[in-house]
């Protein structure tokens, strides 16, 4: 019966015809059909439209220029100012300190970071202990432009309310400034490295709280260059140490000469004695 209504329907939409009169009974059938069809609800369709990841920025690279060891450190220097691994951190001041001495020197200092006064005169090691420094250097009868002498971190880092006091360099800080350290090293190729103080020694050898007892009066090595561990000038200043302190220290420089080859002195040899 449907099938016929819809039959007859469509042949008079052919015709043109727009309305046609149904009886009762006609619109009962059509009503019966419609409500025996299912309804089906139309769906939304949303099409979830996935961001493009944004690309990560590439790590920048270290890139050494120059035909010469001062040309190439100079490049390092260059780069240091603005480093974004370094300003990443967010823990450090913006006064760069970078490096000081020969770049043709066959002996290497490292020291920890800048401090007060390093940042002020932009360049390591001019406090007191540098001061402590250059008398030990006088000692081995050498001058700071015969060495060559730099930090693990390049900057100065910061504390709340700071002044005058320092702290010593994190894990991640230094993580970021033995970037430079290695690039240092690698294109002065030096004879020998001392590393000043227990916070310098664990960043070069990659070990955690190591005392500097433990390390000194034996050879480690730095990109196959051999290391001395000794104290940090600070220290003598700090403590006040007596003589066999002062002796500990001097015995690691008098290693360091032997290991260069440099003449030693019989009164070299007895300084700090008792």
């Amino acid at each position: 019966m449907i099938d016929e209504l819809i039959g007859y329907l469509r042949q008079e939409q052919q015709k043109g015809v727009t309305h046609v009169e149904l009886d009762e009974g006609a619109r009962q059938v059509l009503r019966g059909w419609v409500a025996s069809k299912p309804v089906v609800a139309k769906k939304s369709v949303v099409t979830a439209v996935k961001a493009e990841p944004k690309p990560a920025e590439p790590a920048r690279e270290l890139v050494v220029v120059g035909n010469t060891n001062a040309e190439k450190i100079a490049s390092l220097r260059q780069q240091a100012k603005d480093w974004p691994a370094f300003k990443a951190l967010g823990s450090l001041r913006e006064m760069m300190v970078f490096s000081v001495g020969n770049a043709e020197a066959k002996l290497v200092f490292v020291g920890e970071a800048p401090g007060s006064e390093e940042e002020r005169k932009g360049e390591p090691f001019v406090g007191p202990a540098g001061q402590k420094l250059d008398g030990i250097l006088k000692a081995m009868n050498l001058t700071r432009s015969e060495v060559y002498l730099t930090n693990v971190v390049k900057f100065r880092p910061s504390m709340p309310q700071q002044t005058t006091n320092n702290r010593a360099p994190t894990a991640a800080e230094m993580a970021v400034g033995m970037e430079f350290v290695k690039r240092e090293i690698e294109i002065l190729r030096p004879q020998c490295i001392v590393a000043l103080g227990g916070t310098a020694a664990n960043g070069l050898l990659g070990m955690e709280s190591v005392p500097v007892g433990r390390l000194r009066e034996e050879w480690h090595e730095f990109l196959g260059i051999p290391l001395r561990v000794t104290f940090h000038p600070s220290y003598l200043l700090r403590t006040q140490s007596s003589n066999s302190e002062k002796r500990k220290l001097w015995e690691d420089m008098l290693a360091v000469m032997e290991r260069l080859q440099m003449p030693i002195s019989d009164k070299q040899r007895g300084f700090f004695l008792t």
